[in-house]
């Protein structure tokens, strides 16, 4: 049985200062989902990963990256004639990491209904979704609620990362309208501070709920009850990928039956090995470091 079952994009990134004044970048491979499957591997969790890249570089890179950190790449595919899609992150001083998509019609968007496999969800311990993935498109959309809809006919957990990003969106209104949808079906929640109002909807004494309170720590209601915690103060390179990290510690944390107190904890110890990085996942550690 797979622990975790996750589908998303994996993308290329480039990482550098203003583009029109540097001279270097730094080449890297990243995704919300791509970062939670690594994430759990190297905490000794199964983890499989479904998505779609495109036949060229970024694609087989990606694709070795997940193989060697001991991902399940068994239902990935290589789209012939498209591309991987990318990601260009600016750095500049005083300012928040600007970051543009380069990833209309991408190979990874182009996940549909039919690559979903319903038997292996059904076989799994969890289903974790995010938003980004569902604001690609309305067939990558429909794939994610396919996934959905297998995991609860099969009485698989979910877990639902909000992963809200403007610019994936057509309207406020419309993301609201799904990312509810979403959250919705999820028993586990994953959201920023600022992304609570994009699905109240969801947000019941029922549903575990964990928010992303950044400088402040993070916080979880299960039980009906809250817990919190506090962010490690450590130095930060890039905090590209912290949320992703927070989501799989706390996941891996659950699978191994901890306390919701343990849990935030084991995402809080993740979350900061992220930020210390310059990547989103290269920095982070393994079951023998925590």
């Amino acid at each position: 049985m797979t622990d975790v079952y996750t589908l998303g994009e994996p993308l290329g990134v480039v990482s550098s200062g203003r583009v029109r004044h540097e001279s270097e970048a730094r080449l890297d491979v990243c995704g919300p989902e791509f970062t939670l499957a690594v994430a759990l591997a190297r905490l000794g969790h199964s983890c499989a990963y479904l998505g779609k890249v495109g036949d060229d570089e970024l694609g087989a890179r990606a694709l070795t990256v997940l193989r060697g950190e001991g991902v399940d790449v068994a239902d990935m595919r290589v789209s012939e004639g498209l591309r991987t899609g990318l990601l260009l992150r600016e750095s500049r001083v005083a300012r928040d990491l600007k970051v543009t998509h380069y990833r209309t019609g991408s190979a990874g968007s182009r996940l549909a209904p039919g690559n979903v496999p319903i038997d292996r969800i059904g076989a799994s311990k969890m289903l974790h979704v995010t938003g980004l993935t569902a604001g690609l498109g309305i067939d990558a959309l429909d794939a994610v609620r396919a996934a959905v809809s297998a995991a609860r006919n099969a009485e698989v957990m979910i877990s639902f990362a909000v992963e809200y990003v403007p610019e994936l969106w057509p309207s406020v209104r419309e993301a609201e309208e799904t990312l509810s949808e979403l959250a919705c079906a999820a028993h586990l929640l994953f959201l920023r501070q600022d992304e609570l109002d994009l699905v109240k909807p969801a947000l019941t004494p029922e549903r575990e709920v964990v928010v992303d309170r950044g400088a402040k720590g993070a916080s979880v209601r299960a039980d009906r009850m809250r817990y919190d915690v506090q962010g490690w103060q450590v130095p930060i390179v890039d905090t590209a990928g912290a949320g992703e990290a927070f989501a799989a510690g706390y996941i891996s944390a659950a699978l191994d039956g901890l306390t919701p107190q343990e849990r935030l904890y084991r995402g809080a110890l993740l979350s900061a090995a992220a930020v210390t990085s310059v990547s989103d996942w290269q920095g982070l550690p393994t079951r023998a470091e925590l």
